[in-house]
């Protein structure tokens, strides 16, 4: 089981929590778990292509998961998933 931290913009769409755990073999079928469990999660996460949302990053264990594999990166037993939503303003 892989950690997910959920950032406070999500959180209500997952019941208020600030981490929930995920099972899969790639970042990928892991956030599609996460969509599976919470629907709500479904726009915030990908875009019409199913490709994770430009506005949206995500980190295995520190690292952008768009200069690894993308959804394709591996994740291991123990790993952690930062979700972080892009912020804009001036």
């Amino acid at each position: 089981m892989a950690t997910i931290r959920i950032p406070p913009v999500l959180r209500p769409a997952v019941g208020g929590q600030r981490e929930i755990t995920g099972s899969g073999d790639s970042v990928g079928e892991i956030l599609r778990g996460v969509v599976e469990e919470h629907p709500d999660t479904q726009a915030q996460l990908f875009g019409a292509d199913g490709e994770l949302n430009r506005y949206v990053n995500v980190y295995l264990n520190d690292e952008d998961v768009r200069v690894l594999d993308g959804l394709d990166t591996a994740v291991g037993e123990g790993d952690t998933l930062v979700i972080l939503p892009a912020m804009a303003g001036g």
